[in-house]
């Protein structure tokens, strides 16, 4: 019998499903550990779902893993790395179909698809889809599904399976009791919380693809009707509460309260009010929290660096020169109102909200000021970021917490004395200090609870209390920082001091 390549994947997908049947939950399996230990002191279990249960296989990852293997000096480290880079491919692909362009990723021991963390899922694959086309035709599809979602729903941030799956949707609790505003369709929609990253996640994941394959093939209708609405929603949410005249501005509101997850947000769904600054206005922090102040930094700082890139592209790609110059003048305005209203006294505030408050804290998750320089806004030696990293990591920051075995930045998420190991994994993006890169490494190294994954959380007076064994960008997080050590300061963490780069060897 001859099969042509729509042939392969549909039988394919049909055998995965019926091999997916017999597999253990990942979310009971990651609670458990598994032999074979590293030969390390912490001797970590390993982690990997049996091949026939992973959810995606890629040659280039597997490749990865062996050449990191056996160049990482720590044979723990060696085994984190290999338990965590392919974990998103291993673990989280739900749903993939070549001949319809979609693919729905969860994030874990979530049933659910967030921009924001599949953006951050996939992160650490963008150097090795130039030399795999299988994943980088996935993140294509990833892509592709995203842009339908972003058209429609731009305010909303998480969401169902597409109806092609034949995947049923996931009843989510904490939106019961939620008045959102266009209202939104639960069978499409899983939360409508607005999040401004959710949006930055959606371009760096377009650019990235692009970036590594040069093929514009994504640029479809959908994927132009997502930008379109993304700029909707920049001129929407940039303007003032308030008209010159005190007519009421609102686009959006969602109300919270009853039995959601977040408390419910004031002035009738709206947040607090804000002025105009040139920043885009947020509800939501990319925790899933409510904010303080409309205008979040780092997402506006994340907002900037992706649009200039999203120019860069278009421009590249020689496609929709309006749209190019609109990316370019936001990127600049935004980059401009950061730096003109949030620093003072060479500190950048968390969120501020045009008429002089400023709130100064980090949280842990990305964007957030301590990862400033791995978003690419600014170099890490830049003396208003290196002043307020100080203030973060520090009592100052009033969702810094430290423990004799574990410290770090958290957020109202949890609570205040659960650091999120993410944080630690910013602060290694943010500095070249080789003595805080390796004490901040194996703060994270000796507290996965014995598990040799990345968790959430983790409490600073007890080693066996954290959240979430199975978080996929947190995995994703982690590898994407041992890859940067393994490029950028090899002799820390390698047998030889000659720099790593995926792909090449």
């Amino acid at each position: 019998m001859r099969f042509g390549f729509r042939d392969f994947a549909v039988a394919g997908a049909l055998l995965a499903t019926a091999s997916h049947a017999q597999c253990p939950s990942y979310t009971t399996y990651s609670q458990t550990p598994h032999d074979p230990r590293s030969s390390g002191p912490l001797a970590l279990p390993y982690m990997r779902p049996d091949p026939a249960c992973r959810t995606f296989n890629s040659t280039a990852v597997e490749k990865v893993i062996e050449d990191l293997k056996a160049r990482l000096k720590d044979p723990d480290l060696a085994r984190l790395f290999e338990n965590t880079f392919p974990n998103t491919l291993d673990t989280t692909v739900k749903y993939f179909n070549t001949t319809e362009n979609l693919a729905f990723i969860i994030t874990g021991d979530i049933s659910a698809q967030w921009l924001r963390d599949t953006a951050n899922q996939f992160a650490h694959y963008h150097s090795l889809l130039s030399v795999d086309p299988k994943l980088a035709t996935l993140v294509k599809a990833v892509i592709n599904n995203e842009a339908r979602y972003v058209s429609e729903y731009p305010y909303c941030g998480a969401f169902q399976p597409p109806p092609e799956s034949g995947l049923p949707p996931t009843h989510n609790d904490w939106a019961d009791g939620v008045t959102v505003n266009p209202p939104v369709n639960n069978q499409t929609v899983f939360e409508c919380k607005y999040e401004l990253d959710s949006l930055c996640g959606f371009l760096k994941l377009s650019r990235s693809y692009y970036q590594a394959t040069k093929d514009t093939s994504f640029m479809n209708a959908n994927w132009h009707s997502a930008v379109d609405q993304i700029f909707r929603v920049i001129n929407e949410q940039s303007q003032p509460t308030f008209d010159d005249d005190f007519n009421f501005i609102s686009f959006y509101n969602w109300t919270g309260g009853g039995g959601a997850l977040s408390p419910q947000v004031n002035n009738r769904g709206n947040n607090e009010p804000k002025a105009f600054t040139g920043m885009v206005g947020t509800h939501h922090r990319p925790s899933d929290d409510l904010s303080t102040f409309a205008f979040l930094t780092p997402a506006n700082a994340m907002l900037s660096v992706e649009l200039a890139h999203l120019a860069d592209v278009l421009d590249d790609a020689r496609q929709a020169k309006n749209v190019s110059r609109f990316a370019r003048q936001w990127s600049r305005t935004i980059h401009d109102a950061i730096l003109n209203s949030t620093i003072l006294n060479n500190v950048f505030a968390y969120e501020t909200n045009g008429f002089g408050g400023r709130y100064v804290m980090d949280d842990a998750n990305v964007p957030s000021l301590l990862s400033l320089p791995y978003l690419g806004f600014l170099d890490k030696n830049n003396a208003a970021y290196v002043a307020t990293r100080k203030l973060l990591l520090s009592n100052k920051n009033p969702y810094f917490s430290a423990g004799k075995t574990f410290r770090g930045i958290g957020g109202p998420h949890v609570d205040p004395w659960h650091p999120w190991p993410m944080s630690q994994i910013s602060a290694i993006f943010g500095t070249d200090n080789d003595e805080e890169i390796v004490g901040s490494l194996y703060l994270i190294a000796n507290n996965t609870n014995g598990l040799g994954l990345i968790h959430e959380s983790q409490s600073i007076y007890n080693s066996t209390d954290y959240t979430r064994s199975w978080f996929a960008w947190a995995n994703s997080y982690f590898a994407e920082m041992i890859l940067d050590l393994a490029d950028r300061k090899p002799g820390l963490i390698l047998k030889e001091n000659k720099s790593y780069k995926p792909g090449r060897g």
